[in-house]
């Protein structure tokens, strides 16, 4: 934990990176000055609500709206025939790239409704109730269709089909051609990576483990709902207040579906109640602007929290096998994954994600991983924290601790032994850049907590490693210099986790400010470069590249004024101290230079964007205590401590805050959290109440130890923090249930009443 006298402390060489500096935005949060979506109030705007599909699977026959529309204070009633048809465009919102028509799709059925709560209709009127009241009178003729709700039955030759004209093919081929055998399926598309001779590579092992695994449907869990106030005013340009992630990919998508140049779109970015990746999508705000368009007055749409559950993007649950094989002296000799992940209604689940990463912390020469997204009758998924990994994690990592087990080989032992190194080559045949796997895996060992002695029945100690590859993309971002010497800096990187206090830090250790020197802001679609979404733990790295370059132009730009000032070459001043000097002693300040600006040239300010290459992968371990209740099947985490790689952590407060947060979460997706569904595609437990997350009465404190392998991709050291954190606690609970019980669990989540199941297939003893 940090104490108040070690938060103005720096890293060694540098001032500012590495201490712990109050955040900007703080005081408006605890305040409740920020303004979140919600928020927004303009005048004249009208309720919207959106009328949803009681059924799992269902064609639309016929969409009735007149009685709605008859309703005193209804002002607009839209439906998918107010939607362009949409082309099978790509767009980059970001972190993925989506399908134009199929986002459209997923905001107003066209001709089926594909899960429960799929939206089909929508109604603004200047009262929420009575827009309500216009809900029950519009008049839908649904057929039902038979409903599948997992992806091995959605991958039977006889099971229905979602989308009868979808083929097992790329995303940019899928809907205009056949596969290679022009059978229509829902299996979305494919991927494989290989390596080696897989039948070599198990030949060579003394010991196979092959198991399969599954996971549930979880939720990203974020306290606020999705909510998007709209506005089409009568030039035909369209303005957008929304909770989001990235609003140059809401821009892009919203632009597509509403059949509108991007640049007659802007989208404004609220701050963000959580979304931990899940608000990268459009819902609600093609919904607002349509019915914005054809009321007139601007609208705002907010989901209750039972359409969050039903209508937004979840994560994928999983079918997973896993075949590995290794030596009796601890090698590793062959890999073979299996991987089956649910996309929701629309293709794009996060397989290729998991299939990239799921071997990426072992050095393997033969392996082979073949994944599939399957598309089912629920909810199109969503990103969730280093999506498609943790499922991947819980599998592999299961059968390594096993596989340890079987040849007797201590398991750290056995992770440090077919340890990746820089060089070595991903699942996906990439090298590895400078990594820390090893040095994760070394401080596990050394930290006290992996040799305390454990007292006590029905305890055990489990360990997991986890990998996310992190992410670069574009960002921008916009530097200017006030009179009084103080930076105002722009990016259009949305503050999720104290990203704008670790851009501002970014900024005055490059200008030899300091962190409250620099006032950062997000800044809409209108008034920054394009830049992806605060997501893929790209954000600090990316947009802190060109916030770092955008400081450098100013430093120049300042050196140069000083020169002036000081009646010497540029190449003579230097800086250092917030000072610029010149030979004979001459020196001149900072704020001084800055109070000088238009007497000098003007003001002073520049602009950067960012598209790096050289990413900085992340590597994460757990070491986890658990307690096991043989009556209850009740699973408590009695110590829990995770250690990361975070290159060189900007602001440590921030990285732990990370690493605990995605802590939590994974404690909570392994051992309550799910989706109950009903045989007809409902689901049971939409709600707070039902969806059962951890609380600080379920939770120890998570202690934490950042290790620091700097990135030489980033001009300090930085690699992505924010998701790989989630990737190991499900499996690393897994094993400790393991230890306790000597029962492998091998489905999401470890509930009570699935514990107490395994349990009770245990042979008694003797």
């Amino acid at each position: 934990m940090t104490s108040i006298a070690d938060r103005s402390t720096p890293k060694s060489g540098y001032q500012v990176v590495g201490s712990r500096p109050i955040r900007h935005d703080g005081v408006d949060k605890v305040t409740g000055r920020a303004r979140y979506g919600a928020d927004v109030r303009l005048p004249g705007v009208l309720h919207g609500k959106i009328l949803r599909s009681p059924h799992g699977h269902a064609r639309i026959v016929s969409i009735d709206v007149s009685k709605a529309l008859a309703l005193p204070e209804v002002k607009a009633v839209v439906t998918s025939a107010d939607v362009p048809i949409v082309k099978d465009t790509l767009i980059d919102f970001g972190e993925t790239m989506g399908n134009a028509r199929l986002l459209a799709e997923n905001c107003l059925a066209r001709d089926k409704a594909l899960y429960r709560g799929h939206a089909v209709a929508a109604v603004a009127a200047a009262n929420p109730h009575v827009a309500e009241e216009a809900l029950a009178l519009i008049e839908v003729e649904y057929e039902p269709l038979p409903v599948v709700l997992n992806a091995l039955d959605a991958m039977r030759e006889d099971a229905p089909l979602l989308h009868e004209a979808m083929t097992t093919r790329s995303i940019a081929e899928r809907w205009t051609r056949g596969d290679d055998t022009g059978v229509h399926s829902n299996v979305a598309s494919r991927l494989r990576f290989s390596r080696g001779d897989l039948d070599e590579g198990f030949a060579a092992a003394d010991v196979v483990v092959e198991r399969e695994f599954t996971t549930s449907t979880v939720h990203q869990g974020y306290i606020e709902p999705h909510t998007s106030t709209a506005s089409w005013a009568p030039d035909g340009h369209v303005t957008i207040w929304t909770s989001t992630q990235g609003a140059f990919g809401i821009r892009g998508q919203a632009a597509a579906i509403l059949g509108v140049p991007e640049g007659r779109v802007t989208v404004i970015p609220m701050e963000i109640g959580g979304g931990f990746g899940a608000k990268t999508y459009v819902h609600v705000d093609p919904v607002a602007a349509l019915l914005s368009r054809a009321s007139g007055q601007p609208v705002q749409v907010t989901m209750s929290r039972t359409e969050v559950f039903e209508a937004s993007g979840p994560t994928s649950a999983t079918t997973i096998r896993a075949r590995i094989g290794a030596t009796n002296e601890g090698v590793i000799t062959a890999a073979q994954l299996w991987m089956a992940y649910e996309a929701g209604a629309f293709p794009g689940s996060p397989v290729g994600a998991g299939a990239m990463t799921a071997l990426a912390p072992y050095d393997i020469e033969h392996l082979l991983v073949d994944g599939y997204d399957v598309v089912v009758n629920k909810p199109k998924v969503g990103a969730y924290r280093a999506p498609g990994s943790p499922q991947a994690a819980f599998a592999v990592e299961s059968v390594i601790d096993e596989i340890a087990e079987a040849i007797g080989m201590e398991r750290m032992e056995f992770r440090l032994r077919n340890a990746t190194r820089e060089g070595d080559r991903m699942p996906s045949g990439m090298a590895f850049p400078s990594i820390g796997c090893v040095e994760v895996e070394e401080a596990i060992v050394n930290h006290p907590h992996y040799s305390a002695p454990i007292e006590g029945p029905n305890r055990g100690r489990g360990v997991a490693m986890g990998f996310w590859f992190n992410g670069g993309n574009q960002s921008s971002a916009t530097v200017a210099v006030n009179a009084d010497g103080t930076i105002a800096l722009v990016t259009g990187s949305v503050d999720i986790g104290g990203m704008r206090a670790a851009l501002a830090m970014q900024a005055a250790e490059t200008l030899g400010l300091r962190a409250e020197d620099v006032q950062p802001s997000v800044g809409d679609t209108d008034s920054v470069g394009w830049t992806g979404v605060t997501g893929g733990s790209r954000t600090a790295f990316s947009t802190g590249i060109a916030v770092i370059t955008a400081a450098e132009d100013v430093k120049l730009q300042m050196t140069q004024r000083a020169a002036i000032l000081l009646e010497a070459e540029p190449d003579d001043v230097t800086f250092a101290d917030g000072a610029f000097s010149a030979g004979g002693g001459k020196s001149i300040s900072w704020k001084e230079v800055a109070g000088q600006q238009l007497r000098t040239g003007g003001p002073i300010s520049a602009s950067a964007s960012s598209n790096p290459t050289r990413v900085g992968p992340a590597f994460a371990g757990n070491i986890v205590d658990v307690e096991v209740d043989p009556e209850t099947g009740k699973v408590d985490i009695l110590r829990f401590t995770v250690i990361q790689d975070a290159g060189t952590a900007i602001h440590p407060s921030y990285v732990e805050g990370q690493m605990q947060g995605g802590a939590v979460q994974g404690i909570g997706w392994a051992l309550n959290e799910e989706y109950v569904w009903r045989e007809d595609g409902s689901m049971a437990n939409a709600s707070f109440l039902d969806y059962r997350m951890p609380t600080s009465l379920d939770l120890p404190m998570i202690d934490t130890q950042i290790v620091e392998v700097p990135n030489p991709g980033h001009p300090y050291g930085i690699r992505g923090v924010g998701e790989v954190p989630i990737v190991p606690p499900m499996a690393a609970i897994a094993n400790a249930v393991h230890d306790a019980t000597g029962v492998r669990m091998t489905h999401l989540p470890m509930s009570p009443a699935n514990v107490l199941e395994a349990l009770g297939a245990v042979p008694p003893e003797g």
